[in-house]
């Protein structure tokens, strides 16, 4: 059942953009934000979970799976949405993202990418074919082309040569894919060079992809440069079709990039943050590991209708997080995720309504404070 996407509504004053696509019978509007279930979980919840907060897409990863179980496996027992029960739309990555956490540039060759096996050490291979072939088995909805992921800062002359990798790549890969049923997203890379960037985006939209992702940010560059890489690639890319900006998941990244016009968002932040005592609230991001929240009986956020915040204490997750039960991080997970998803939903409101720039601004204060500087 391919998904099908539809724009709805842009707004008069700036790139904000509703959409909605149907899935399963089920309609999901964007922009969304997508949780990350790395090795075909979301860690800690289950997919009922997931629903009842409001997820609509969720992510998975295609390098993880290849090494446990492998996509044969996978594909035995039905694709990904039988394999782990889940029966909303997925998402998995291409592994290019692995290109720039675990290889070398010695390791990247025009062919693909050696590794090493994180977990044993062993030599591993993956090219843009092999990508795509592995995504294919695992029936996704949406895959993406394989990419390198490129450091940040970099040199002109090095991004510019991995643009035309990127690019040769995206091509071999789309050439092998024939799964009509899934969308195989391009990804537009070019560091913080505008002129790479637009280069890069216009080859990608001569290829025809079903929709279009942006790659090469949150990897150590601040805000404002985020922002930039954002608005130098999205001004390129066709209005009909879903723009992807990959592993972005701070609020005010969601807020300012919707603006820039992006439709889906995803970051491992909100599971992550869970596991480590920490909280996103309406008034700022919380540590439930400080002492001030022993005796803390109110809810993780008093604004916050979810699960956690309506049966459980600051206090009792805390103690659940100080002697490592698995219940605090399902707890925050479960909430962290929910503030995202309600986010959103505030982000799409506020389209409607064209009054996202009034609602960030709002937002700024009571997250951050007033004075706050992008950093």
């Amino acid at each position: 059942m391919r998904l099908e996407y539809k724009l709805k509504q842009k707004s008069k004053r700036n790139m904000a953009r509703l959409g909605e696509f149907t899935f399963n019978g089920q309609v999901y509007e964007t922009p969304m934000f997508m949780p990350v279930g790395t090795n075909a979980t979301v860690k800690t919840l289950a997919p009922e979970e997931l629903k009842e907060i409001g997820c609509g897409i969720i992510l998975a990863n295609t390098y993880h799976l290849h090494l446990h179980p492998g996509e044969d496996i996978v594909s035995k027992a039905g694709g990904l949405h039988k394999f782990m029960n889940y029966d909303g739309p997925i998402l998995t990555d291409s592994g290019g993202f692995q290109v720039f956490s675990l290889a070398n540039p010695k390791d990247i060759t025009e062919e693909g990418v050696h590794f090493k096996n994180f977990e044993n050490g062993d030599s591993l291979f993956l090219t843009p074919e092999d990508s795509i072939k592995i995504q294919m088995k695992l029936q996704s909805d949406i895959i993406m082309s394989f990419d390198e992921c490129v450091k940040w800062p970099s040199t002109r002359e090095y991004i510019e040569k991995s643009v035309e990798r990127t690019l040769r790549w995206a091509k071999r890969g789309k050439d092998v894919f024939n799964n009509p049923e899934q969308m195989l997203f391009g990804i537009v890379q070019g560091g913080d060079f505008e002129d790479l960037r637009r280069h890069c985006a216009e080859e990608l939209v001569k290829m025809d992809f079903d929709g279009y992702s942006i790659g090469g940010t949150s990897v150590g560059e601040d805000k404002p440069t985020m922002y930039k890489m954002v608005s130098y690639a999205t001004k390129y890319l066709p209005e009909d079709k879903l723009r992807y900006l990959m592993g972005v998941g701070d609020p005010i990244d969601l807020i300012e990039n919707v603006m820039r016009g992006i439709d889906l968002f995803d970051c491992v932040s909100p599971t992550r943050l869970a596991r480590h005592g920490h909280a996103y609230t309406t008034h700022g991001k919380i540590n439930l590991k400080n002492s001030k929240y022993k005796e803390d009986f109110t809810p993780i956020d008093s604004e916050c209708n979810c699960y956690a915040c309506q049966h459980y204490t600051k206090a009792y997750i805390k103690h659940l997080i100080n002697v490592n039960e698995t219940f605090g991080a399902r707890l925050l997970s479960i909430h962290n995720i929910s503030f995202l998803t309600n986010l959103m939903k505030e982000i799409r409101e506020n389209i409607k309504n064209d009054t996202l720039e009034e609602y960030r601004d709002e937002f700024i204060k009571k997250y951050y404070g007033e004075g706050y500087e992008y950093k």
